[in-house]
């Protein structure tokens, strides 16, 4: 048997333990499907099944003279369970069958006519099933499963390319989405009205071990995520253990603990696992002051949290207080003496709870899908964060008395920062090209450590360890000797610096250099239609800190520059002054040394009180001076562009191409002027320098640690180009400052 036909053989991972599927038939209405994400399809390969052929009773395979392996650990898990409510809820009905909607998951012969292994068209049940199967060998081994790489998921999306793992997705993903909260909602007639309660609408119930949906994320949509959100999408554990076989027994479906704590020192067991926390977890979710507990408590608190923002919502807003029990469908009863707890004599279907609203119906789905997935931790737990935590603020914007959300966060530190435009902002396409790669996908920096080069990739949800560390058993970082900016110098913090790492990315992607190119023999104020606004792109911290070296920044012909920036000794590399992981600054040894000053931002050097903006106030950290001298910059800018260029301009810091067309003349970037079609386009070169190091010096917001000097010269120069002389008089341009052993 090839390694290939034993991996098929141990795929049976369909059903879990103690599903009450009261839940099945209680479930909403299923609407159509809408279109979702795809996956790269990669075919699995066409595999003769190997499993016995024998027909299943309810103790398991019949007798057969075949040697079945795995037998043993099988029939000690949940799918040979035959006295279990999951394949017995159906034994009273009249008739004794399981119903089409439920037979995939809860009958060998209905998953078999699901993936078409009874010669039935795949992806769907028609007909209902007779009781008394389980989850047998033949579920999960035949010739349909063999080559299955394609999941359906209620929310319309389709992952193809799943490769095994979608023998065991088809049945752990749920049974409703965001899609069927939404419909019943509609269904309800309270779209617009969501604070209306309504008897038309029940609660919608993911059902049971939708692992699949924490662990896609938004690929999948399991979860009720709200407009003008955006979601984790896959999350990637690591090479040997990204697949449910990987973590998972196939026959007994017990977790392989020991796997886990080759890595994770200590977690041996399903609590001690519960207590990991990595390095790309480095800020407080839940708020409560611990960031030494695991993730899966962090999502504890979190659903106390949006429990407490459901109850008094309820009570308060719907006017019907509320209590929870996970051990009684349909979940969500009326808390008819107001105690907060679901008694005995509660929890009935009969005291149902009855005043859901559409708000109140999407937070109580999130509140339940969090708890369907005890190993949502694990699975992606970022995903079931964001879910909570945007459930919580959605109840807070009703409520008298808010869940204090303050301390809590939604979000990772960037460079693990799932959800945001960093990493979401290829989704559409499916893959983030190749000159984008190195440093906006996982795999990128090290494809162009290895190939001095990259190619386009699927988008990822956030750098991976693997990302800046050559191994996990020591967690060394790659070595990088020195590192080539745009403007095609090369440079180095120091022989083997780790930081050279970090100047890989934080370089920008523009410089003088690219600036002149595009400029060519144009005339300072002469208009083209060739002008296109260049975009030093963000967090170009590298190129501040090497000033003229590197040549970031727009650099005025016939001016000198500073290089780079030597800070004390101990302060002079990217990991010397920021958490690699958290990326905080080490605030507390700035001010351990710069004493008199309350903030980063009041620093400057001692006993330097030149006031370089002008503005006669000495006392400021150069934080400030750049602040004002950049505020300057603007102005004159856009008195230039409407005095000399008739053309008025506005910025834009969030909204690419950044720079528009002021329409109405009001000099402030209005909503109906922040689109692309009205980007402007009436560039001269004066104009495109001045905006450039504009630009610049906004998007590195670290710009006066990084290289306060090199970023007031190239301001102070801009303004006099664009604005002349009027508009830096009372300023002073800072000296020239050699590169410089290190201060002490």
């Amino acid at each position: 048997m090839s390694n290939r036909t034993k991996r098929l053989f141990g795929l049976s991972i369909l059903v879990a333990l103690g599903i009450l599927l009261a839940a099945c038939q209680g479930a909403t209405q299923v609407v159509p499907p809408t279109q979702g994400p795809r996956a790269t399809d990669t075919a699995a390969p066409q595999v003769e099944p190997t499993a016995p052929s024998a027909q299943p009773t309810e103790a398991g395979p019949a007798e057969s003279d075949l040697n079945v392996p795995f037998v043993e650990a099988w029939q000690g898990s949940a799918h040979a369970d035959a006295e279990a409510e999951a394949f017995t809820h159906w034994n009273e009905e009249d008739p004794a069958e399981i119903p089409a909607e439920c037979a995939k998951c809860h009958s060998t012969p209905g998953f078999q006519d699901y993936v078409g292994a009874d010669g039935s068209a795949a992806f769907e049940v028609n007909t209902a099933h007779e009781v008394g199967s389980v989850v047998t060998c033949e579920a999960c081994h035949n010739q349909a499963t063999a080559g299955l790489s394609t999941v359906r998921f209620p929310s319309g999306a389709e992952l193809t390319g799943v490769g095994e793992d979608a023998v065991c997705l088809t049945c752990h993903q749920g049974t409703a989405s965001k899609v069927q909260v939404d419909e019943n909602i509609a269904a309800a007639g309270v779209t617009d009205n969501l604070d209306e309660p309504v008897e038309d609408l029940g609660f919608t119930n993911i059902h049971y071990y939708a692992a699949a949906v924490s662990r896609y994320g938004t690929q999948v949509k399991g979860g009720y995520e709200y407009d003008g959100k955006t979601y984790d999408v896959l999350f990637e554990h690591a090479a040997g253990v990204d697949n449910c076989q990987d973590c998972h027994d196939p026959h007994s479906l017990e977790v392989k603990t020991q796997l886990c704590a080759e890595c994770h020192d200590g977690a041996d067991s399903i609590e001690t696992i519960r207590q990991i926390r990595m390095a790309s977890s480095l800020v407080d979710y839940d708020g409560d002051g611990s960031m030494e507990e695991g993730i899966a408590d962090e999502i504890a608190g979190l659903r106390e949290m949006l429990y407490t923002a459901i109850q008094s919502y309820a009570a308060d807003v719907a006017g019907t207080p509320l209590a929870y029990t996970s051990d009684a469908y349909p979940y969500f009863f009326v808390d008819t003496n107001s105690n907060g707890t679901a008694d005995a004599d509660e929890a009935m279907f009969p005291n149902q709870y009855n005043a859901w609203t559409a708000r109140l119906a999407k937070a109580a789905y999130n509140y339940q899908t969090s708890l369907k997935d005890p190993g949502a931790y694990v699975h992606g737990g970022k995903y079931i964060i964001q879910l909570l935590y945007d459930s919580i603020e959605d109840m807070n914007t009703q409520l008298g008395t808010q869940v204090d959300l303050s301390n809590a966060h939604r979000e990772d530190p960037g460079h693990f920062a799932g959800s945001t435009e960093a990493w979401r902002h290829w989704d559409a396409e499916g893959e983030v090209p190749g000159n984008c790669a190195k440093c906006h996908s996982a795999e990128g920096l090290p494809m162009f450590l290895a190939n001095n080069a990259t190619i386009a990739v699927h988008p990822s949800n956030g750098m991976l360890c693997e990302t800046c560390h050559s191994n996990l058993q020591d967690f060394a970082r790659y070595t990088v000797e020195r590192v080539t900016f745009p403007s095609g110098a090369t440079v180095s913090l120091g022989e083997g610096a780790e930081s050279n790492l970090c100047l890989h990315c934080h370089q920008g992607r523009e410089s003088t250099v690219s600036v002149n190119r595009v400029i060519g023999n144009l005339g300072d104020n002469e208009v083209s239609e060739t002008l296109r606004f260049r975009n030093v792109h963000y967090f170009a911290a590298g190129a501040t800190l090497f000033g003229t070296e590197v040549k970031g920044a727009y650099e005025y012909d016939g001016q000198q520059y500073s290089g780079r920036f030597m800070h004390v000794e101990g302060f002079q590399t990217c990991d010397q002054c920021h958490d690699a992981h958290a990326l905080t600054v080490n605030s507390q040894a700035c001010l351990g040394c710069h004493t008199g000053t309350e903030s980063v931002e009041e620093i400057r050097a001692p006993g330097d009180t030149t006031d370089y903006d002008g503005d006669g106030n000495t006392d400021e950290g150069i934080a400030g001076e750049i602040d004002t001298m950049r505020q300057a910059l603007y102005e004159a800018l856009q008195a230039y562009a409407e005095t000399t260029l008739q053309a008025p301009i506005v910025y834009d810091p969030v909204s690419h191409p950044y720079f528009f067309n002021d329409t109405n003349g009001n000099g402030e970037p209005d909503a109906d002027e922040i689109n692309g079609e009205n980007q402007f386009a009436s560039w001269s070169p004066r104009l495109l320098r001045a905006a450039y190091n504009y630009q610049y010096s906004t998007k590195d917001p670290g710009a006066a640690a990084h290289n306060g000097n090199y970023i007031m010269q190239v301001l102070y120069d801009s303004l006099q180009d664009v604005g002349g002389a009027s508009t830096v008089q009372g300023m002073t341009r800072p000296e020239l400052r050699q590169t410089a052993e290190p201060q002490q």
